[in-house]
């Protein structure tokens, strides 16, 4: 398999699954800080903004996941 070939598979493979599982959970750390502000501010606008991308997290999460447990012994990089 070629080196090009092997960087297209990435992403469906448990390295990539795992690094956008971790990009997608640095992305929680955003929403707890709109959500924490939103709060301080008492502005429900951002609050609902906030809980909506966070549940927008845990759905890509659980996306991620699922993926993970599909791939099992098929991962593309080991061939």
């Amino acid at each position: 398999m070629s080196a090009l070939n092997k960087a297209k598979g990435f992403k469906k493979s448990r390295s990539g699954t795992y690094l956008s599982m971790a990009a997608t959970a640095f992305g929680a750390v955003g929403a707890a800080k709109q959500i924490k502000k939103a709060r301080a501010e008492n502005d429900t606008l951002r609050l609902v903004d906030a809980v909506v991308t966070a549940a927008g997290i845990v759905t890509g999460l659980a996306i991620l996941y699922r993926e993970l447990k599909r791939l099992g012994d098929d991962d593309v990089l080991l061939g």
